[in-house]
């Protein structure tokens, strides 16, 4: 048994605490909000994100962070990628030096373009970091549906710790070396599910689906390969395992995003009506501006920068796809 504790109660968040604390762990969830955090405590639900699942009695909610923190072995981030330098800020760093870091959340932070493992060595000491990825919603594995997901980290021996405290006869892990393949993959993916969103709200069919994840797979693994990352992995359940599943699911928040925006919504209307933070709409900022740093040819991810920020027309700046120069697959 091992103490872990979860920063973070969102659906994701509390999915993987359910999954540990009936893999036989004492776990910890922090949870910003007082008001929620008192209330899942009460009723063992969590109505804000999964509000049709009884969580176990032994699964403990917790509004103080440092509680979460000082007595745990084992970290487990689920908040969003723009509030992880802000929280890590407010715990003592000796409350995480030398333990494992398990990272659940996806993105690339604006302004420093960091990923999330670069923000956790610049503000933690000494810890063993992994990042978890892989086509994974919520809703499916608090259902104890079959998934299968990847855990990264530099060691494998550490790699292989954490896969054991996930797995289960529902959940497979599989273990990785290659960190920021998979933090690439997991974060990258988003921006071409808002694509595939839009898509499908305008009334593209399968076939414009079916080649904006292709041809986004191969921006991914071309903007992955030129900063380090291993080309293998964008194959694997990180890469094109998570695309699919982020592009296609009634679950996928970044999907369900685009839709809106397809059918004419702001980016802004359609944050506030999925209700939770989307990913891809800061991933899309952040990726442009490392597609243009390094060189690198992202014609989707132009595109939708081009929709995001300019508010292009979405079937004209599709046109323009169509109708760039021609070339060799």
């Amino acid at each position: 048994m091992k103490k872990i504790g979860v920063v973070g109660g969102g659906s994701w968040g509390t999915a993987l605490a359910k999954v540990l604390c009936e893999n036989g762990h004492e776990v910890k969830v922090w949870l910003r909000d007082k008001a929620q955090c008192e209330d899942v405590r009460k009723t063992k639900i969590n109505k804000k994100y999964l509000p049709n699942v009884i969580l176990p009695n032994d699964l403990y909610f917790s509004n103080d962070l440092d509680d979460v923190i000082k007595n745990s072995e084992i970290i487990l981030n689920a908040i969003p990628t723009q509030k992880i330098r802000e929280v890590l800020k407010k715990i003592p760093k000796e409350y995480m030096a030398n333990k494992i870091v398990i990272n659940s959340a996806k993105g690339i932070e604006l302004n420093t373009h960091c990923l999330i493992s670069e923000i956790m060595a610049s503000e933690c000491k000494d810890i063993k970091y992994c990042a978890l990825s892989g086509p994974s919603h919520a809703e499916e594995v608090v259902l104890m549906l079959p998934t299968a997901i990847t855990v990264a980290c530099d060691d494998l021996e550490v790699a292989k710790i954490v896969q054991d405290l996930f797995m289960t006869t529902y959940l497979r892990v599989y273990t990785n070396k290659d960190v920021r393949g998979v933090e690439l993959g997991g974060a990258l993916k988003n921006i071409i599910a808002l694509g595939a969103g839009i898509s499908d709200g305008v009334g593209y069919g399968d076939n414009a689906k079916a080649a904006l994840m292709t041809r986004g797979i191969v921006e991914i693994t071309r903007l992955g390969e030129s900063l380090g990352a291993d080309i293998a992995t964008f194959g694997g359940l990180s890469g094109i395992g998570d695309l699919i599943a982020t592009c296609t699911s009634k679950h996928s928040r970044n999907r369900n995003a685009g839709y809106l925006i397809g059918q004419g919504y702001t980016k802004s209307e359609a944050i506030k009506k999925v209700g939770m933070v989307v990913e891809g709409i800061t991933t899309t900022y952040a990726a442009y501006e490392l597609a243009k740093q390094n060189s690198i040819s992202m014609p989707i991810v132009e595109a939708m920068h081009s929709i995001l920020e300019c508010n292009e027309d979405v079937k004209k700046t599709v046109i323009k796809l169509m109708l760039r120069d021609k070339k060799d697959e």
